[in-house]
């Protein structure tokens, strides 16, 4: 789950990031809105938290133009006003949300999953996803296999998430990284091939059926049918 957050007060932006990043999600920094506006352009964010008083342009502008783009990602607004007719107009332009400053984390975390769970209902994606034994309870953030439940790392779930989500597809390893870290990690070429070996050693190792496959020249998919020519 890839977030951009986007905020002009540096130890508030830094401190969210963190936060985020504990939770699982891949997480990447915008201080003015022409930033949040270009980082829009080059990333398909699953979520994005997005300031309204901004340097350059202001974060009604942003979100005013990223709907006429038709980029259809869930917004929450945060700003210092609370005035009524603030949070109308951030709700007329596009924003899916609105939380005023100051904010209890606890809170943030909770408006983020219910914009998560939002978005996974209008795209027809349920809380249960399923490949032969494997089964994932997206609100639970729990796995298991063949009854058994496993254990995972926040970003081994992210990974496995991104595959279960896209059955049977080959994704490449920069697919399953733009979801999973920030631009700066996932430049690192090897990250996603620790990580399938992490979760191959927890979700196939113990089993005869493989689930995860690498194709060669392509990347990864995950599958019950052993299809194509794997390593």
């Amino acid at each position: 789950m890839r977030v951009l957050i986007v905020e002009d007060q540096l130890n508030l932006a830094n401190y969210v990031k963190r936060a985020l990043e504990e939770e699982g999600y891949a997480v990447d920094a915008a201080h003015t809105g022409r930033e949040a506006l270009d980082w829009a352009e080059v990333v398909e964010f699953d979520l994005i938290v997005l300031d309204i008083m901004l340097p350059e342009v202001d974060g009604i502008t942003v979100c005013r133009t990223l709907r006429e783009q038709g980029r259809q990602t869930p917004i929450l607004m945060l700003t210092a006003r609370d005035a009524v007719d603030d949070r109308v107009l951030g709700l007329d332009v596009g924003a899916d949300d609105y939380l005023v400053k100051p904010f209890d984390l606890k809170e943030l975390l909770a408006r983020l999953r219910a914009l998560t769970r939002r978005q996974s209902a209008n795209a027809s994606k349920g809380s249960s996803l399923n490949v032969a034994d494997l089964s994932m309870d997206t609100r639970a953030r729990a796995v298991m296999r063949g009854g058994k439940l496993i254990k995972l790392t926040a970003k081994e779930y992210a990974v496995l998430e991104c595959l279960m989500r896209e059955p049977n597809r080959i994704l490449t390893r920069t697919q399953i990284a733009e979801h999973v870290w920030n631009y700066d990690v996932y430049n690192q070429s090897n990250v996603v091939d620790v990580y399938i070996r992490n979760l191959r050693r927890k979700i196939d190792d113990p089993y005869d059926r493989k689930l995860i496959h690498t194709v060669r020249g392509a990347g990864y998919r995950l599958s019950a049918e052993e299809a194509y020519e794997t390593s």
